[in-house]
């Protein structure tokens, strides 16, 4: 198929909105909106609003229509909230890849200063070379720090080049280089005992502890990516579903680890953030920062937070409070 979607200036684009049943009394502040934010992005927003019709076949297709009620404004409001979740989120694992990239250090520093670049020193799995690739996991991660070390603009980075050419850097420094991605797939590359130390740190002790951090910060690196590309999250499934904990593990997650497909949406990833905040920060303020927010959410109809995979008596548990 090709695309075949004609240019709209932006009353046209309004037009159509409206001539698909979408109420704009105000048109103006409409266009506005349309013009400052894009109707591509806007369109994320009225998703839920969107008619499911029944085809030939018995099978259901989403129309282009809205349904009977649908606001321009609920779109916009649905927005505003999201903008302002993505920036509480951004502020959470801000905290934890700072916290992650210490423990990662000490970790694996107490094998060596440079113990990040001895094979032997990380899982078999990560250094193993899988056709069809013609390198390793880790020979490719390598490569881009050895990348990132010649290049950063940062002022530690300078100095060490300057005082130190052509040596390389000690696993406490090459950390700070090293974009949340980067550092995750370290992470879930690094020996199970050394991942096992790390996993201790933010009391995920057992047999499984290594293995839920491992799922924990590689969602929430990708959850980060979403938030810094300013995408809707609000209601996205997660693009990497995080591990949840046994029955009668970490109280705290309990009621999500019960609930069948619980890892796929937002909430799941935000408690998981709010359990390592106790570790990291225990004075944070961050929780009830979120359940205020949460509290904005706005009222629409065909919208619910339950869409975000929410509890309806989330605030009260005791890992919110």
């Amino acid at each position: 198929m090709s695309y075949n979607k004609t240019y709209l200036t932006i009353p046209q684009q309004r037009a159509l909105l409206e001539a698909r049943g979408m109420q704009i009394p105000e048109p103006q502040k409409a266009e506005e909106y349309l013009q400052r934010i894009g109707y591509y992005r806007l369109s994320a927003y009225w998703f839920p609003f969107r008619k499911v019709v029944r085809l030939p076949d018995g099978t259901f297709e989403l129309s282009n229509d809205f349904k009977s009620g649908t606001s321009f404004k609920h779109a916009t409001d649905l927005y505003a909230f999201d903008k302002s979740l993505r920036l509480l989120i951004l502020d959470a694992i801000e905290r934890i890849e700072i916290s992650i990239r210490t423990e990662v250090a000490l970790a694996v520093g107490r094998h060596g200063p440079k113990a990040h670049r001895d094979p032997t020193k990380v899982d078999g799995n990560f250094r193993a070379v899988r056709p069809p690739h013609t390198a390793s996991m880790y020979a490719g991660w390598i490569d881009k720090l050895d990348r990132k070390e010649a290049s950063s603009k940062e002022e530690f980075a300078d100095h060490f080049r300057t005082k130190y050419a052509g040596d390389q850097m000690p696993i406490w420094i090459a950390v700070e280089l090293l974009d949340f991605g980067p550092l995750s797939i370290f992470l879930s590359g690094m020996t199970y005992s050394d991942l096992q130390q790390v996993a201790a740190s933010y009391g995920l002790n057992g047999h499984n502890g290594p293995h839920l951090l491992r799922t924990w910060i590689r969602s929430l690196s990708s959850l980060r990516n979403i938030c810094a590309h300013h995408s809707r999250v609000w209601n996205k499934p997660l693009i990497h579903q995080p591990a949840v904990p046994q029955l009668g593990q970490h109280q705290d997650l309990q009621h999500i680890s019960g609930l069948p497909d619980s890892n796929r949406r937002l909430y799941a990833a935000l408690a998981i953030m709010r359990f390592l905040l106790k570790r990291v920060n225990p004075r944070t303020k961050w929780a009830d920062r979120l359940k205020e927010h949460v509290g904005t959410f706005p009222n629409g109809p065909n919208i619910k937070l339950s869409d975000a995979g929410f509890p309806d008596d989330w605030t009260t548990l005791p890992l919110w409070n």
